[in-house]
């Protein structure tokens, strides 16, 4: 990936941070950071013609998840906005399985938490080919980028949730 042009450098996730946040989302959200920081393919196709690498600030503003991006000094290219409302049933879902998992790990089921988190991979799938569809035509990524992008989403959707 290294000297491809057509990447993200890093990702923000913008807004306040509460501190009440689960440690498995807390988890996800690292993984995920990490993940992208590894690989990824990420191509504005509208809104700029400068290459990349790009910085990504992400967040929900007024029930819209925006993807403002950035050169990786931090000045604006472009921003994109997608409505919130195909991603919820995901995420509504993602968080039943955060709550199912914390409590299997309480209750120390080894057998229910491996359940889960292949329920899990099969939900990041999902949410993955819905944000592919959901940015095709304004900036193209791949799917593993996508699966990672979705759990940001997610771990954002938490965020405003708790406040």
């Amino acid at each position: 990936m290294t000297g491809s042009t057509s990447r993200l450098d890093r990702v923000i996730l913008d807004g306040d941070a509460p501190n009440n946040l689960p440690r498995f989302i807390e988890a996800d959200r690292e993984q995920a950071v990490a993940d992208l920081a590894a690989a990824n393919h990420f191509a504005p196709l509208v809104g700029t013609d400068q290459p990349g690498p790009y910085a990504l600030h992400l967040s929900i503003q007024e029930g819209r998840l925006i993807f403002d991006i950035r050169d990786v000094p931090g000045s604006p290219l472009t921003a994109v906005g997608l409505a919130l409302g195909p991603f919820r049933k995901l995420v509504k879902d993602y968080q039943m399985l955060v709550d199912s998992h914390i409590k299997a790990v309480e209750e120390g089921r080894e057998q229910r938490i491996q359940a889960i988190d292949m329920g899990r991979r099969g939900l990041h799938n999902e949410g993955a080919e819905l944000m592919t569809q959901r940015l095709a035509g304004k900036i193209d990524i791949d799917f593993d980028t996508a699966r990672r992008l979705f759990t940001l989403v997610c771990v954002l959707h938490q965020r405003v949730s708790s406040r």
